[in-house]
């Protein structure tokens, strides 16, 4: 068969065996063995978290793609809309049984054990969260913001097939191990205590350190400077990731308890101030105070308060924000000095967010906060232990993404050249790709 058939009929094929898989694998099972106590309360919350955290990818879509060249907008903001679309189904076939399933040596999980989200029906429910139906579980973590998180990177640059296949191998073999080392009670870094409440060490180091390894393979853009297509797409951005991440970390205490208020309430301060901080800082260096600083200073908070929300006090979680927001800002400066051509600098924010949360996590965290910390107080409060696993996880976590997606990066690079053309890059993305116009 013709290599150009192959490639036109082969997404096709894939929708076929998706549809079989569902006549033969329909997951009606119940288990009447099961006595949950379902709390409505707690239920109804889950439900709106998971609608705030959908609504996330949407407000990423606007936030990079208000920053990319006119030319890219549409293509960049379609980047984040199709992780909407591939991870939900990939996270519905086997996805979540690879983070949460029975663990393998604390590794990975079992693709069978929730295979089609059998066993999904009724009372079932997770060990962690037993006041909520375990599908409202599985929903609420999909892995979808992840990923498209990782595009701000090669904007400009990358082809859509091919992004398609690096997105399925980064969610599988990056993403689907992290998320269960950490989450799942069996996982390794979970037994060595590591704390990250929402996501810091699996979301945002992950997609940084996954940004950096693509910036570095697919090289610098023929024209590496850029205007921003429209400042006011970042607002609206911003304000759509800063209101769904209310339910990306207060929805991480899996209910309507005094640990999500924490989190929300130590979400917003830590982002306002870290919004604050960076545009005061650069006054400081001499520039003037602007909406894009503003936006991206407010995201670096969140960022970086992900993986401490629920552990923290909400003055140290100011103190996360102001300090994140400086580093953050001192490494976008530095960034700019290289040859790295992180387009809309994601390694500076999500990667360098995500550290610094995880290390102030060993810092700030208290148990009184949180009586579930079983590793310890932080380093503030004169205890290192809490620490000590905090630096082990952010070395381990950051060599096994970094050159996991390098891996992952060359292996697309095989199936289907990532790198578009000179010619299609000079067009732009939205018309060489997607034949479509802003």
């Amino acid at each position: 068969m013709p290599e150009f058939t192959m490639k036109r009929y082969f997404p096709f094929f894939i929708i076929l065996v998706i549809l079989t898989l569902t006549f033969i694998f329909p997951s009606v099972e119940l288990d009447n063995k099961a006595n949950p106590h379902f709390d409505s309360g707690d239920i109804a919350w889950m439900l709106m978290s998971t609608a705030l955290v959908l609504i996330m990818t949407p407000g990423l879509a606007f936030f990079y793609g208000g920053m990319v060249t006119k030319k890219n907008v549409i293509s960049t903001m379609l980047q984040s809309i199709i992780c909407m679309v591939i991870i939900t189904v990939l996270w519905g076939i086997f996805g979540f049984s690879l983070a949460f399933g029975d663990s393998f040596h604390g590794i990975i999980g079992n693709p069978g054990t929730y295979f089609m989200m059998k066993g999904m029906l009724g009372n079932a429910t997770w060990k962690l969260a037993p006041t909520i139906p375990l599908l409202l579980f599985a929903v609420y973590q999909f892995a979808i913001i992840t990923p498209a998180l990782i595009t701000g990177a090669f904007a400009g640059r990358i082809r859509f097939n091919s992004y398609i296949i690096f997105v399925c191998l980064f969610t599988i073999f990056i993403f689907s191990p992290l998320a269960h080392c950490t989450w799942h009670p069996d996982g390794i870094l979970s037994k060595l205590g590591v704390l990250d409440f929402a996501g810091g060490t699996v979301v945002h180091m992950s997609a940084g350190w996954a940004a950096l390894a693509s910036a570095l393979y697919l090289k610098r853009r023929q024209e590496p400077g850029h205007a921003p297509a429209r400042i006011t797409y970042v607002i609206i951005g911003t304000g759509l990731l800063w209101f769904g991440w209310f339910g990306f970390n207060a929805g991480s205490a899996f209910g309507a308890n005094h640990i999500a208020v924490n989190a929300l309430a130590t979400s917003t301060t830590a982002s306002a101030a870290a919004g604050l901080t960076w545009i005061f800082f650069d006054m400081l260096l001499g520039k003037k105070p602007s909406a894009m600083g503003t936006c991206i200073g407010a995201v670096v908070g969140l960022v970086a308060i992900t993986p401490a929300a629920g552990y923290v006090s909400v003055p140290h979680s100011l103190a996360i924000g102001i300090i994140s927001a400086v580093i953050s800002n001192l490494v976008v400066e530095w960034r700019t000095r290289t040859t790295i051509d992180d387009t809309l600098d994601v390694f500076p924010c999500h990667g360098v967010g995500g550290m610094v949360g995880m290390l102030l996590t060993g810092v700030f965290a208290n148990q009184n906060v949180n009586a579930g910390n079983t590793t310890g107080n932080g380093l503030f409060f004169g205890q290192t232990h809490l620490f000590f696993v905090q630096c082990i996880a952010l070395v381990a976590v950051s060599i096994f993404s970094f050159f996991g997606s390098l891996l992952l990066l060359k292996i697309a690079d095989m199936i289907s050249p990532l790198r578009v053309t000179d010619e299609e890059e000079i067009i732009g993305l939205d018309i060489s790709q997607h034949g479509e116009r802003l």
